[in-house]
């Protein structure tokens, strides 16, 4: 089969829209007001209130291909299989059809739409356990699309069961699975199904059953469908192919980076997978400007916290893998328009976005290539100071706060005639990612987890009064610029010049608090988005709304609207549900940001 990654996108699309399905727009990576992540890392997870109970305004039928990052194996981009942007194709029922449309669509899709031979597909279900039945419907249901027998596999609840915290929606799921292998694949998947050559493509999950706190299961009132295919992954499997880095999705990155460096030929580009460290940094550079252009798209500039590190981490790996490449400087740029041009045409923000990219690409590069400059002077003195060799921990706070890789302390220390403890290197760096690692699970462990969403549903609620405090108190050109939220407290950031009195920030703690106190119902209006906009309605990042939007409104017994904000998170019913407001914290976030830090106290 040959097919590009714009032809897969178009072709699922159009077939689930012509099964009744909206197209939804992509949202952007950067949740908002949302607990769980720094990046949205799926298709459901900006769906997730949805999933909860929200209706949708696009209706209980949606598909989309959905921009994603996963952050956590960032050290190992660079091989075959890693990546940090991809995109994810998915389809979802909002409490409409359930396991018994889903799965013979899905079949329709592969077999007649895909034309994917039969005999190259498998499907596993889940085989039940103490707390689950074994999911008999969907294996029947696949028998009855003309699958055999031979190719089901019944397997555990840690290959086919889907959930995303201790309590709240799970269920059963479905995995489809392709033969990457020679020849004919074996009879018998459920003999089979841990050999690697079967790659899964596509996973159905059944949101069938609520966890409650005690561990039990039961049934929910609205059964969910969610399902995810990795666009480049499965692109790659249906052409045959070993890796991403060999689709059209990397093809013209790829060839600008060879063009610019001296390291490498044309039969890189032909072979993106060879073994070499040239090959190694140029599929580092290609993952990583993908990336990086994704999330400026966002108007996310590189910084010190939070997604803006993430950022700026990647930026600066694509830098020292660029010198590697003996590429020259003010390179990123060039290599970050091809990529804007290859997903343009799906992802139009950035083309819109394309100066805002450009602009901060520069001037991170110059600025990090000033800041090697410095390292290598801080080098120096280091080398001076120790006669034979450099400590692990010396290497890795080059690494830590110049972005010194290993490799590079190496070789500078090898021309001092120096060595350089790599033990202790990699013993500190495995120690940093495990502390990564840890922080990165506890932030997502909220998931959909009901104990955690109430906490989280009165916090945004509160964003929403605090915008409307910071606008009675500042002035109405306030608005919002970024915010995140866990169980505990709200992150609220907001365009101001100056830092904001503590004078101000009790007013505004106190228009909060009235707000609560005045004991405001929600209300719920959708309506136009050219509609809301004229009308004055409150709303930042626009442009990632589809055309029906969601209007939240706060107005007490006596009349006053508090707030009127277009959003598409949770939000409490009455403002009395809140308690009592607090701000703990003011400060900088950025150039013309400040960001508050508050509470809610029962």
């Amino acid at each position: 089969m040959n097919i590009t990654t714009d032809q897969l996108r178009q072709i699922w699309l159009k077939f689930w829209q012509s099964k009744q399905h909206s197209i939804i727009k992509s949202a952007g990576v950067i949740p908002e007001n949302d607990p769980t992540a720094l990046f949205y890392n799926s298709g459901m997870h900006p769906l997730v209130p949805y999933l909860m109970g929200e209706k949708h305004p696009s209706g209980v039928r949606l598909t989309n291909s959905q921009k994603c990052i996963r952050t956590g194996d960032i050290d190992e981009v660079g091989d075959a299989t890693h990546l940090t942007f991809f995109e994810m194709l998915g389809n979802w029922s909002l409490g409409d059809f359930f396991k018994e449309q889903q799965i013979p669509w899905a079949f329709e899709f592969l077999v007649k739409e895909l034309n994917i031979p039969l005999e190259k597909l498998a499907f596993s279900v889940f085989k039940g356990d103490d707390n689950a039945p074994r999911d008999e419907f969907s294996a029947e249901t696949w028998l009855k699309q003309g699958v055999s027998q031979e190719k089901i596999a019944f397997l555990p609840a840690s290959e086919n069961w889907w959930n995303k915290g201790e309590t709240g929606p799970c269920g059963p799921d479905s995995e489809i699975f392709f033969w990457t292998g020679e020849g004919q694949a074996p009879q018998s998947f459920q003999d089979s199904w841990e050999d690697p050559r079967w790659v899964e493509i596509w996973n159905n999950v059944f949101m069938q059953f609520n966890k409650k706190e005690d561990g039990t299961l039961e049934d929910l009132p609205s059964q969910n469908i969610d399902t995810g295919m990795g666009l480049e992954r499965t692109v790659a499997i249906l052409n045959g192919k070993k890796s991403v880095y060999e689709t059209d999705a990397f093809a013209d990155i790829l060839e600008i980076i060879t063009k610019l460096s001296s390291q490498l030929n044309d039969d890189f580009i032909k072979n993106p997978l060879q073994i070499s460290e040239q090959a190694n940094s140029a599929r580092i550079i290609a993952d990583h400007i993908r990336s990086s252009v994704v999330i400026l798209a966002d108007n996310i500039p590189p910084s010190n916290v939070d997604q803006g590190y993430i950022l700026r981490r990647l930026i600066r790996r694509t830098v020292r893998h660029g010198r590697k490449l003996q590429i020259g400087k003010n390179f990123t740029t060039q290599i970050a328009k091809v990529a804007i041009q290859k997903l343009g045409n799906a992802y139009p923000e950035l083309l819109q976005n394309e100066k805002f990219i450009i602009n901060e690409l520069q001037k991170e590069e110059i600025n990090f290539e000033q800041t090697l400059e410095k390292g290598e002077k801080e080098f120096q003195k280091i080398a001076q100071k120790n006669s034979q060799e450099i400590s692990g921990e010396i290497a890795f706070n080059l690494f830590q706060t110049y972005g010194f890789p290993l490799e590079m302390t190496i070789e500078l220390a090898q021309e001092k005639n120096l060595k350089v403890n790599e033990k202790d290197f990699h013993q500190a760096f495995e120690d940093h990612q495990n502390k990564s690692r840890a922080g990165a699970e506890k932030k997502f462990q909220g998931g959909l987890s009901r104990e955690n969403i109430v906490e989280e549903t009165k916090l945004h609620t509160a964003t929403h009064l605090l915008l409307a405090g910071l606008q009675e108190v500042l002035g109405k050109n306030i608005h919002q610029a970024g915010s995140n939220i866990t169980a505990e407290r709200l992150r609220f950031d907001f365009n101001y010049e100056e830092k904001v009195s503590r004078e101000n920030l009790d007013k505004i703690e106190q228009f909060v608090n009235d707000a609560i106190q005045a004991q405001a119902e929600m209300v719920l209006t959708e309506m136009n988005k050219n509609d809301a906009k004229a009308q004055g309605v409150e709303g930042s990042f626009w442009e990632k709304y589809p055309d029906i939007v969601k209007v939240f409104s706060f107005t007490d017994k006596q009349g006053k609207t508090w707030s009127k904000e277009l959003c598409g998170g949770p939000h409490v019913a009455n403002t009395k549900e809140l308690g009592t407001f607090k701000i703990k914290k003011e400060q900088a976030s950025s150039r013309g940001i400040r960001r508050i830090k508050a509470i809610l106290i029962s």
